[in-house]
């Protein structure tokens, strides 16, 4: 039966945010239309990389340990149904570099996994050289492993999405980038595109990642963009460095900040560390600053040593669009009806891809949900939850 209250629907931005929200309203039968300047998947964008991490652990907040449960059905079903499987469950290791306490990460992950019925395997430095033992064993002495989780290839995912959402009705406008909203009065009525070509709809959803605060400057207070460092390297011993002898890791990343992937087939090794960043206009050169491939290597000395000498053949400068409380911003906008914001993935929003759609959508179509409440309109205050911040790049 068709959709007696299909509405128009623009979606400014085909990352992550926006290619599910708008799949999943074209499946509810809305006229959806999705802008991008181009080319798909978007080179810039957060979302297009080689891999992004897929794990549950999230310490003490237990919230978005629930949310990730249905995130990983659905990363299951899209595994089933695309013609490759682009969700690769190898597994997470998370090591400590102290005994795991209450209060910490790894601690606090550890035993809310095991509260919620999943089977973490716990780690010592015997099973770790045992295991994995590319690892210093010496400087993890605590630690555990979680089979659910892994990593998904990430460029590729969103690229099946675009593909998914026109064979479901989506009219994709690749190529045609956002200049400005229409408004009439305080309600917004459409969006205006570089080439001033205008386009009207019922709703408008801004899901531009760390181009939002520039699109909508008002937004700056709450969310803004931060350049996180990503560095490739070779190894020689690819199966040294692929599961099962090598998964997604996190190393004492609360404290730390470190984290990484399995080397691809080719040979190339995915490292990132999450810390303070730099603030960075997306619309400017992106550059990792001076000094910092040495930091990497400092850290595979004392954790890694065989990759003390790898080749570097990559670097990436992976722009967050953060919000002052580390939660995505999933709302519509209280003083410009017909505006919606769907952004600030904080640096760990893609393993959520899933779930995005659906929640989006029942924002839009103002359904219950008991998710959204969590990313709703807010004003700045202390921050909630650092642990939510980290490994999703």
């Amino acid at each position: 039966m068709p959709n007696t209250d299909s509405k128009k629907i623009i979606v400014v931005g085909a990352g992550i945010f926006g290619v599910t929200a708008a799949l999943e309203l074209a499946k509810r039968g809305h006229q959806v239309k999705l802008f991008d300047p181009g080319p798909l998947p978007h080179p810039d964008a957060a979302s297009t990389d080689i891999s992004k991490v897929i794990r549950m652990s999230y310490g003490a907040d237990e919230f978005y340990m629930e949310l990730m449960e249905i995130a990983l059905e659905g990363w299951d079903n899209w595994n089933a149904t695309w013609p490759q499987p682009l969700y690769h469950q190898d597994g997470v290791l998370f090591l400590a570099r102290t005994a795991m306490e209450q209060g910490g990460f790894e601690y606090d992950s550890h035993k809310f996994l095991k509260d919620r019925g999943h089977n973490p395997v716990r780690i010592n430095p015997e099973i770790l050289k045992r295991k994995y033992p590319v690892w210093n064993a010496d400087r993890y002495p605590d630690g555990y492993f979680n089979p659910r989780g892994g990593w998904a290839s990430s460029g590729k995912v969103v690229a099946q999405l675009i593909l998914d959402a026109q064979t479901a009705g989506v009219a994709l406008h690749e190529g045609e980038g956002f200049k400005k909203l229409i408004e009439q009065d305080t309600h917004v009525t459409g969006i205006r595109t570089i080439a001033s070509k205008d386009y009207y709809a019922e709703y408008v959803i801004v899901a531009a990642g760390a181009w939002t605060p520039v699109i909508l400057p008002y937004l700056e207070k709450v969310m803004w963009s931060t350049g996180q460092p990503v560095m490739h390297f070779k190894v020689e011993d690819i199966q040294a460095f692929q599961a099962p002898n090598f998964s997604v890791w996190g190393a004492d990343v609360s404290n730390t900040g470190w984290y990484g992937f399995p080397a691809k087939d080719d040979g190339t090794l995915k490292v990132a560390n999450h810390g303070p960043g730099w603030r960075t206009d997306p619309r400017g050169e992106r550059r990792i600053p001076d000094g910092e491939e040495q930091h990497f290597r400092e850290f595979f000395r004392d954790a890694i040593p065989t990759l003390v000498n790898a080749p570097k053949i990559g670097e990436r400068l992976c722009l967050y669009c953060d919000t002052w409380d580390g939660n995505f911003w999933i709302d519509h906008d209280p003083d410009r009806p017909g505006l919606i914001v769907c952004s600030g993935g904080s640096g760990h929003g893609f393993k959520f891809a899933p779930v995005f759609g659906q929640i989006t959508a029942d924002v839009l179509e103002r359904r219950p949900n008991k998710f959204a409440k969590r990313f709703a309109w807010r004003t700045p205050g202390q921050l909630a939850n650092e642990d939510a911040r980290f490994i999703d790049r």
